[in-house]
């Protein structure tokens, strides 16, 4: 490698890597040479814009090394978001390690469903299992007369999450450690919601590349029942509910009905599935 490569000519040269991965493996990413040129414009810190007018830009050699390190890790099956150190969330510019769950779009729709339900006045929300803090910080963001208080089992996730909050300035989020509703005392909500684990232990997927960089904490629930955190989240949530609060859970494509009967059974009304972009059941609500 020389100091004479260019933006274009190192564009070339990672598209074709992850072509050949994702041909030969089934690796590597569906988009490589969107990825391609991600990679490339996080290593100079432009836009992909400024990559695009000036293909002819040298790149200097301890750069290009790094941009072509960084590909070799996409081509692995690593996650962009964790090669990158950032994930946008809401429009929320997110950082992200291996220690959270990569926040994905379909989660939005907890965040939808939380503006609708609860009134745009002060109340008092739960984000339980926070992660990255993105779904907490995102009605943060949507909601600043809320208090918000996001809770999560694992410490190097709350880190993170901490760390996000203070770089978007979002300073009325309380971040608690603990396991699901051990950290709220007797405190009582308005709103309760949660993105928890729900990918059963035998799920094919758990050794698939889009999941195998993941936290297995994030993943899936003790002994590998893929509903077991639901099902402590559904019964557990009415003692922690005002009258009138809501409980909002994401879950798997196929678990809608089992998260229904869970809700029915702890006493909620109104209870409803809704799904996401992929028409796929992903998120069921109920109000104590």
């Amino acid at each position: 490698m020389t100091a004479e490569m260019t933006v274009e000519t190192l564009l070339t040269r990672g598209r074709r890597l992850l072509v050949a991965a994702d041909r030969d493996t089934g690796v590597a990413g569906r988009a490589p040479g969107l990825e391609a040129e991600l990679l490339l414009a996080h290593v100079l810190g432009a836009s992909r814009a400024r990559l695009k007018s000036h293909p002819e830009s040298p790149v200097e050699e301890a750069r290009a090394s790094r941009y072509l390190d960084l590909i070799g890790r996409r081509v692995t099956g690593e996650p962009l978001a964790y090669i990158t150190g950032q994930r946008e969330f809401w429009s929320l510019e997110l950082a992200v390690t291996p220690a959270v769950l990569i926040p994905r779009p379909e989660t939005e729709l907890l965040v939808e469903r939380a503006l609708a339900v609860a009134p745009a006045q002060p109340l008092r929300v739960a984000d339980l299992g926070t992660g990255s803090g993105a779904v907490a910080l995102a009605l943060a963001r949507e909601r600043p007369i809320w208090q918000i208080v996001a809770t999560d089992v694992s410490a190097p996730a709350l880190a993170v999450a901490r760390a996000n909050a203070a770089a978007l300035g979002l300073s009325h989020v309380e971040f608690l450690a603990g396991s699901w509703f051990e950290p709220l005392g007797q405190a009582r909500f308005d709103l309760i919601v949660s993105n928890p684990p729900y990918v059963a232990a035998d799920d094919p997927a758990l050794s698939g590349p889009a999941l195998a960089f993941e936290p297995a904490l994030a993943l899936t629930p003790p002994g590998g029942d893929a509903l077991a955190s639901l099902r402590v989240l559904a019964r557990g949530a009415p003692a922690h509910l005002a009258p009138g609060g809501w409980l909002l859970l994401e879950h798997g494509a196929t678990q809608g009905r089992a998260v229904r009967d869970e809700l029915v059974a702890a006493g909620f009304a109104h209870v409803r599935s809704h799904r996401d972009l992929a028409g796929h059941e992903r998120m069921t609500e109920g109000q104590r």
